[in-house]
C-alpha cells in the first residue's frame, strides 16, 4: 500500500510538473513578446508586413505558410499513410509486416537537415524542371498554380513534410488497426462482407478515433518542423495563393532571423511568432483531442 502512495504521488508530481513547464513557457513567450504587442497592438498575428529596417511587423504571412505548408503535407500524407497501415495490418502477408513496417519506421530516424539536403539538390531541381512546368502548363487558370517555376516554394515545403509525417501517421495508424478486436472481422466476415466491406465497415469504422489522432499527430509535426522547411520554402515574408510562390513559416522566420535580430521590437516581434505558433499548436492539439474524443463517444455508442 505504501508503495502504491509512493507510485501515485510520484506520476502526479511528474503530470503537474510537466503542465508547469508548458505554462511557464507560455509566459516566457508573451513576457518577450510583449514589447511588439504594446507597439502593434492585438492586430500583430494579423498585419502582413515585415519590414525589420522600418521595423514594422506583423505574423500574418508566417501563420498563412505554416497552415498552407501543413495542409498540403497532410493532403499528400495521409492517404499514403493510411493506405500502407491497412496494406500492413490487413493485407500483407507476415513475413512481409516486420521488415516493411521497420523501415517505414526507419524514415522517422533520418534528422531533419538530410532531409533539406534532399530537397535542396533532388526534390527542387526536379519540380522546377519536370513537375511546376507541368502544372503551368495544365492547370496555370487556377490560381494556385500561377506563377514562374521556381523550384522552392510551398510546393517543396508540403512534399518534404509529407514525407516527414508518413512515419509518424503509418505507423501510429498501423498499430490502432492491429488492435482492433478480431471479433470485428470474423464478425463481418461470417455475415458475408468482402475483405474490403470487412476493413471499411468494421476495422476502420472501429479504429477511427485512433485514426484521427494520428493524422493530427502528424500536424503538429509538420507544424512545427524547421530546419527541412527553412532549406526549401524560399523564405519570402509574402502571402501568395500559388503553391509555386516562395514563402515562410513561423518556425522557419524565427531559425532564420533570430540570430540577426537586432533592436528591442525586433527580437520581441520573432518571439511573439513564436508565441503564436504556440498558441496555434495548443489550439490544433486541443482541437483534436476534443474531436477524437467526440468521435471514440460515438464509435462506443454504435
Amino acid at each position: 500500500m505504501k508503495g502504491d502512495r509512493i507510485f501515485e504521488g510520484g506520476t502526479r508530481f511528474f503530470a503537474i510538473l510537466l503542465i508547469l513547464i508548458v505554462g511557464l513557457i507560455g509566459l516566457l513567450l508573451f513576457k518577450e513578446s510583449l514589447p511588439a504587442i504594446r507597439k502593434f497592438g492585438w492586430q500583430f498575428p494579423f498585419r502582413s508586413v515585415w519590414d525589420p529596417v522600418a521595423e514594422d511587423f506583423g505574423a500574418l504571412p508566417f501563420i498563412y505558410g505554416t497552415v498552407v505548408s501543413s495542409m498540403l503535407a497532410l493532403l499528400i500524407a495521409v492517404p499514403l499513410s493510411l493506405g500502407v497501415a491497412i496494406f500492413l495490418s490487413e493485407l500483407a502477408p507476415p513475413y512481409l509486416r516486420t521488415p516493411v513496417a521497420f523501415l517505414i519506421e526507419l524514415l522517422a530516424a533520418i534528422p531533419s537537415i538530410i532531409y533539406g539536403l534532399w530537397g535542396l539538390f533532388f526534390l527542387v531541381p526536379w519540380l522546377r524542371t519536370s513537375v511546376e512546368p507541368f502544372l503551368i502548363k495544365w492547370f496555370g487558370l487556377l490560381p494556385f498554380f500561377q506563377g514562374p517555376p521556381y523550384g522552392i516554394g510551398m510546393l517543396a515545403a508540403g512534399v518534404i513534410l509529407s514525407i516527414m509525417i508518413i512515419p509518424i501517421i503509418s505507423s501510429i495508424s498501423r498499430e490502432v488497426l492491429l488492435a482492433v478486436p478480431n471479433d470485428q472481422r470474423e464478425g463481418a466476415l461470417a455475415l458475408g462482407a468482402t475483405r474490403w466491406e470487412t476493413t471499411r465497415m468494421a476495422v476502420l469504422r472501429f479504429g477511427k478515433p485512433g485514426l484521427l489522432g494520428a493524422i493530427f499527430l502528424g500536424l503538429g509535426r509538420a507544424m512545427g518542423e524547421t530546419m527541412a522547411v527553412t532549406m526549401v520554402i524560399g523564405n519570402r515574408p509574402e502571402i501568395s495563393f500559388s503553391l509555386l510562390a516562395p514563402g515562410h513559416t513561423m518556425a522557419s522566420v524565427i531559425a532564420n532571423e533570430f540570430t540577426e535580430a537586432s533592436g528591442e521590437v525586433y527580437l520581441s516581434s520573432l518571439m511573439g511568432v513564436g508565441l503564436a505558433l504556440f498558441a496555434v499548436t495548443l489550439v490544433v492539439n486541443a482541437g483534436a483531442r476534443a474531436l477524437v474524443w467526440k468521435v471514440g463517444g460515438k464509435a462506443g455508442r454504435t
